[in-house]
């Protein structure tokens, strides 16, 4: 065990690096730890091999870090900045995720009926494809500290589409299963899968409130708010691990839940010296996470890539684009969002793949070849789209005209 251990701190060293370098060729940091995960992974060098990425304590790890990103999220949710603009975000998740949805379900519905493909297995890509991985456009946030309408919009729609993704995906799974698998996933979970993250959330952030509001020394505060991070992710481990039949809560979402809570229950300039003391954590943590998302992707796919693949990543991209601009527009967003937000929407992997291990896993008894096209076709798309969608979400951020506004408006309103 320590030598994995030890094989792992030594990939997180060499992301660390190889993001300063991409970040002196005016690329995102993410860039070069998603690239180390791959070079580093199991298909590669296999410094990060399968007995870690299957290792129990490795997997804790990994959740209670996501718990850490969805502080990125959550901090960003407090009531009276989002007050304003709750209709807006809430009307363009719901146009871009059912947007990608609608999409690549109705495109590969024709691909499939022409090459007597199941049909079924449209509304199954579709459901993977709405989900969005935050944590790649937030790592892009934090890293350039952009701000603007963009940047606003985005954050506390990173949570929301999460939610969105799991309704859409699990009630078509679910629909699906009845029919055609031994598998059943019955309807309940979908309410479960949703709504537990954020109870447990809530309830452990209510605590992390209290214990918070109080001014204390930089190392006690960070002392209370990591013990009740971990008591939030250890609630979490509880019920994946032993109460539901699979583990499938998402970790982030307890995150966002958990600060969103404190975050509304102490003042804006406590939470700002919170965080600021906060940050060296949430950077490592960023940095892991995002090396885990791109250990599993096998570059090879890139080669094998077929004619699936390309139309997943296209059709994925127009109904993303396409919903965010038609959500808003309608509800009169500024034209910075019209235009950018939909390329900030792009990164996928992470939600990605376990959408497509739970479809892989429903199907493989039932249906095996439409388990390989599920499988193939969104393993190489996840190596293609992730790279791809780093450097167009940062692009975005940037002709949006958000980069470095972070600390110029805190300036600001201090003032």
């Amino acid at each position: 065990m320590i030598q994995l251990i030890l094989r792992l701190l030594s990939a997180v060293v060499i992301a660390f690096f190889v993001g300063k370098l991409v970040s002196k060729i005016k690329l995102p940091a993410i860039l070069g730890w998603l690239i180390t995960g791959m070079i580093l992974g199991p298909h590669a060098l296999g410094l990060v091999n399968e007995a870690i990425l299957s290792a129990e304590w490795y997997k804790v790890i990994i959740e209670i870090l996501e718990c850490v990103v969805g502080l990125l999220i959550g901090t960003e949710l407090v009531w009276n900045k989002i007050k304003k603009s709750g209709k807006q975000i809430i009307i363009t998740t719901l146009t871009q995720s059912l947007g990608a949805f609608l999409v690549v379900t109705l495109v590969f519905a024709g691909i499939f009926y022409f090459t007597g493909v199941p049909i079924y297995l449209s509304f199954i890509f579709g459901g993977i494809a709405l989900a969005t991985a935050p944590a790649p456009a937030l790592s892009i946030v934090r890293e350039f500290k952009t701000d603007g309408p963009v940047t606003k919009t985005l954050i506390p729609m990173a949570a929301l589409d999460d939610m969105v993704a799991v309704v859409v995906f699990f009630s078509t799974i679910s629909i699906i299963a009845a029919n055609i698998s031994e598998q059943k996933i019955p309807m309940y979970m979908i309410l479960v899968i949703v709504l537990l993250p954020i109870i447990i959330g809530v309830v452990t952030g209510v605590l992390a409130g209290y214990v918070l509001k109080k001014h204390n020394t930089l190392p006690k505060t960070m002392g209370l708010l990591i013990i009740t991070i971990l008591i939030a992710a250890g609630v979490g481990l509880i019920f994946n691990n032993t109460v539901l039949p699979k583990p499938v809560l998402n970790f982030m979402l307890i995150g966002m839940a958990f600060s969103a809570t404190f975050s509304n229950m102490i003042s804006e300039e406590r939470l700002n010296e919170i965080m600021s003391g906060f940050n060296p954590v949430l950077g490592i943590s960023m940095i892991i996470v995002i090396l885990n998302l791109g250990t599993p992707l096998d570059y090879h796919l890139i080669l094998g890539a077929g004619l699936f693949t390309v139309i997943y990543i296209v059709s994925r991209a127009v109904g993303k684009y396409g919903g965010a601009f038609i959500g808003a527009t309608v509800t009169n967003s500024p034209e910075t969002v019209k235009k950018y937000l939909g390329l900030t929407l792009l990164p996928h992997s992470g939600v990605s793949l376990v959408f497509t291990g739970i479809a892989v896993s429903t199907l493989i008894g039932s249906d095996p070849e439409s388990a390989k096209i599920i499988q193939g076709t969104i393993a190489a798309a996840a190596v293609i789209n992730e790279v791809i969608a780093v450097i167009v979400a940062k692009k975005a951020f940037e002709l949006a005209g958000e980069f470095n506004k972070k600390d110029y408006v805190e300036l600001c309103e201090s003032k």
